[in-house]
């Protein structure tokens, strides 16, 4: 069996996270740990102190009882709002805490958007149109190509936990954009486990959305390749993507 810890803040979207454990079908087992969240809200200071070390280290025993390899801060926005630099130590600070091999949501995607081998990614985000840009910075620090920026201007994760599926299907198709090879969605407040296909089929490309990279990352960092069908290009079994479906 292989055990990825996912500190999570506070409560919105992370019933996904029992969904891809089962659409991965497998000895996979995705063990969430609630952080503090504070404040919600999707403003810089707030997101700041959300994702501080304290914060963090606070639930890393939770994460080691449960027999974690690896730890995933599941959060993008109280991560990238620390800058490239910044996030880098901030796992950094989790890693040394947790004992474990650690990553952020942010860092997920830069990682995920080069294991697909594209570069020009559209974002389509949520949050206000200040901590969207902010991401879109991250993105170029990682080395991608951003050609389209939309902002849904989206203050709590209470809010978008509460959209549904045609809420998600209309902000992939408004932040699409043609030169993009990727769409990414970048929320983890944000309910898409069950729409990947959906949304990959309706804009014909990849989509990376925050819950579903946040897994990715947890198993990349745990040395451990799982696929499973459902849930987009990223986890697509190796003879899929060779027949190019």
């Amino acid at each position: 069996m292989t055990i990825v810890g996912l500190l999570y803040p506070g409560h919105s979207a992370e019933d996904d996270y029992p969904r891809i454990e089962v659409m991965l079908d497998s000895d996979i087992r995705l063990a969430v740990v609630h952080t503090d969240i504070g404040e919600d809200a999707h403003r810089v200071d707030a997101l700041l102190e959300m994702g501080s070390a304290d914060r963090l280290a606070a639930r890393v025993e939770e994460l080691r009882l449960q027999g974690a390899e690896s730890a995933v801060w599941a959060c993008t926005s109280g991560s990238f709002v620390y800058g490239w630099e910044g996030a880098h130590d901030q796992i950094r600070s989790l890693a040394r805490a947790a004992g474990l091999p650690a990553s952020s949501t942010s860092f997920a995607f830069a990682h995920a958007v080069r294991e697909l081998g594209v570069r020009r990614v559209a974002v389509a985000a949520t949050y206000p149109q200040d901590v969207t840009d902010l991401f879109t910075d991250f993105l170029k620090a990682s080395g991608a190509e951003v050609v389209g920026n939309r902002s849904s201007g989206i203050v709590t994760a209470e809010e978008v936990g509460a959209w549904e599926r045609e809420q998600v299907l209309r902000l992939a198709s408004a932040g699409d954009h043609p030169d993009a090879e990727a769409v990414l969605m970048p929320d983890t407040a944000l309910h898409t486990a069950a729409y990947l296909d959906e949304l990959e089929e309706a804009l014909g490309k990849p989509v990376l959305t925050a819950n579903q990279v946040t897994v990715w990352e947890g198993l990349r960092l745990a040395d451990r390749k799982a696929w499973g069908d459902g849930l987009g290009t990223l986890f697509a079994r190796p003879e899929r993507l060779e027949r190019g479906d």
